[in-house]
């Protein structure tokens, strides 16, 4: 497995937001968390990512501890993320925020920096090099030199993924990146996931969206009230009583399965 949870738990005060969560990750592919409003989605995220510190629990990522490495540590070792409402740099261009995500990669200190030494101007050029990969990736390089907020709002959304790519990390989390999106744009970002699975990214995505889920991920873990309730394939997924209930509560879970019986039975 490339990333597991242990006891995975983050307390606020009396809230649970995540309760005692064991994922298992394995590299390649593309998988998922899903879960109702406030199953404790983005806060798994943000424990995986050194965000916040788990109140108990560990992470293990690639056979290394994880749970208290800062953010930058983790980045440093191959864990990149969006976030759910977009982050840009709105007075920056479109190649300046995709170089802002090397950030926790560049080894060349202070002094070689502000005095543009040889070794700072080799990584310079490599680091522009490696941001215009990124954008071509998500075919955005036409608009290298556009500021970052004359995007549009689908663009934007494909900008934050060249800047989590550009370190060329071995896991990519992707926090509702078809938020928003039309379904010319959703079907777009799905083909371009696909890409980056098929590059060699594991892929980790949060999402609402079940079509775009279902028909996109090869495992899903689903949490409610900051639990995991299931873990397993689309198919299985699907026909889980425990996951229908979460997302339609008990009384209308059991009517379908009435219905779905009395259907059978004719």
């Amino acid at each position: 497995m490339l990333l597991t949870t242990h006891g995975l738990t983050r307390r606020y005060s009396g809230l649970v937001a995540v309760d005692g969560v064991d994922l298992a990750i394995p590299e390649g592919g593309i998988h998922a968390v899903i879960g109702p409003n406030g199953a404790g989605k983005t806060t798994l995220f943000n424990l995986l990512t050194g965000i916040v510190p788990p109140s108990e629990g560990g992470i293990v990522f690639d056979g290394q501890e994880i749970g208290s490495l800062p953010a930058h540590r983790r980045a440093a070792l191959g864990i990149a993320r969006t976030f759910q409402n977009i982050r840009l740099f709105s007075g920056m261009s479109v190649l300046e925020n995709v170089l802002t995500g090397l950030h926790p990669r560049l080894p060349t200190g202070l002094l070689a920096t502000m005095l543009r030494l040889p070794r700072f101007r080799a990584e310079e050029r490599d680091a522009v090099a490696s941001a215009r990969a990124a954008l071509e990736m998500v075919g955005l390089q036409a608009l290298a030199d556009a500021p970052a907020d004359a995007l549009s709002y689908g663009d934007q959304r494909r900008l934050e993924i060249a800047r989590a790519l550009v370190a060329a990390p071995r896991l990519l989390l992707l926090d509702e990146p078809a938020a928003g999106m039309n379904p010319a744009e959703t079907q777009g970002l799905g083909e371009l996931i696909r890409r980056i699975a098929a590059d060699g990214t594991t892929v980790l995505l949060v999402e609402h969206d079940m079509h775009f889920v279902m028909e996109l991920s090869e495992t899903i873990s689903v949490l409610n009230f900051g639990r995991l309730i299931f873990a397993g394939s689309p198919r299985e997924v699907r026909s889980e009583p425990k996951v229908v209930e979460a997302y339609l509560g008990a009384r209308l879970a059991a009517k379908l399965h009435a219905h779905a019986g009395t259907t059978h039975g004719q």
